[in-house]
């Protein structure tokens, strides 16, 4: 694997007595997404904004190339750092056209060539022939498209996104990550994608690192993280899950709702983590009582009870009714055991 186009290590940020970054470790490479998912107040966007310049570090340090940029005691200006940032709103200078804006960067270069790059790269999100336009005439995904070929113009190392599809509706969402990714991709940066989407970050991360409280709490690929969660709060960042009690003996774990393997696990209670399609109604399964029905489109999530414990299901085909007896089974191969403290 290539070395880190960025590293940042120990990363700490204080606002008072509260821990808004804790030590945190993180690289970046070049080529690669890596997607910072966490909700809003778990530090994501602070640690973005000590990366780019924007907020000092009371601990830990941040490299680029060989360079120190920041730790307790130096900060680099934004400016001289070769990282491009693009924010949540945008930051579209109002006052140049969108040709402008992509050549704001470029002040060290001739005029005409300033003018030549700022087209090249319009062109590969396709909003060359809106190089006349002023932002306030853009849609929303273009005025995005361009605030982000306006940082890859300079060529940095690093591109910082944050929360990029946040002011976009769902359908857009679609179109425009298509788009970005292919700009940032051939770019050759390595990108950090603050997001508090999971499914955003699924979709477009190589790497992800997944945050809470100020921590990492997990990196990876997207899969690995998703299907092996470190933790519960690891896997209720990346969709929803649920935990039931169980109990462990012998490395088999018992449930409300059946049993399942549990190899190598020590004896005692446990929690066992699914998410809404990791179970299903099953002849074989465990007995239980549908509590809930509700259409979801392509599937109809059902909630069911037993022995004094709830879970959410999702099928497809007719629904139970509310009151009527099934039998549910786990998929031993999707759900996760964890020790219960």
């Amino acid at each position: 694997m290539t070395a880190p186009a960025l590293t940042v290590r120990g990363a700490t940020r204080r606002f008072g007595a509260r821990l808004a970054v804790d030590g945190v470790d993180l690289d970046l490479r070049g080529g690669r997404i890596t997607a910072l998912l966490g909700a809003s107040g778990c530090g994501k966007s602070t640690l973005l904004r000590m990366i780019a310049g924007l907020e000092p570090m009371d601990g830990g340090s941040i490299h680029a190339e060989g360079r120190l940029l920041a730790d307790a005691a130096h900060s680099t200006p934004p400016e001289a750092r070769g990282v491009g940032l693009v924010f949540q709103d945008y930051a579209l200078f109002p006052h140049l056209n969108v040709a402008g804006n992509v050549a704001f960067g470029l002040k060290d270069r001739p005029r005409a060539e300033r003018l030549r790059v700022a087209l090249e790269w319009l062109e590969t999100v396709h909003l060359a022939d809106r190089a006349d336009a002023w932002p306030h005439m853009l849609s929303g995904g273009e005025q995005q498209r361009v605030a982000l070929v306006r940082a890859l113009a300079r060529r940095p190392h690093t591109v910082l996104l944050d929360e990029p599809f946040s002011g976009l509706d769902r359908h857009l969402k679609s179109e425009v990550r298509q788009t970005l990714m292919g700009a940032l991709r051939a770019a050759g940066a390595a990108v950090l994608m603050v997001t508090h989407d999971a499914e955003e970050a699924l979709l477009m991360a190589d790497d992800l690192a997944l945050m809470d409280k100020g921590r990492i709490l997990q990196t990876g690929v997207p899969e690995e993280a998703y299907l092996r969660p470190v933790s519960p709060a690891a896997a209720r960042l990346l969709g929803e899950a649920e935990l039931l009690a169980a109990e462990v003996r012998a490395g088999m774990a018992t449930t409300a709702f059946g049993p399942m393997p549990a190899p190598g696990a020590p004896d005692g209670p446990a929690w066992v983590m699914i998410r809404p399609g990791d179970a299903f109604v099953s002849t074989e399964g465990a007995a239980a009582t549908v509590v809930d029905v509700a259409f979801g489109g392509p599937f109809i999530e059902v909630k069911v009870h037993a022995a004094g414990q709830t879970l959410r299901l999702r099928t497809t085909g007719s629904p139970p009714s509310i009151g009527e007896a099934i039998r549910v089974a786990l998929d031993a191969d999707r759900v996760r055991l964890y020790p219960r403290a």
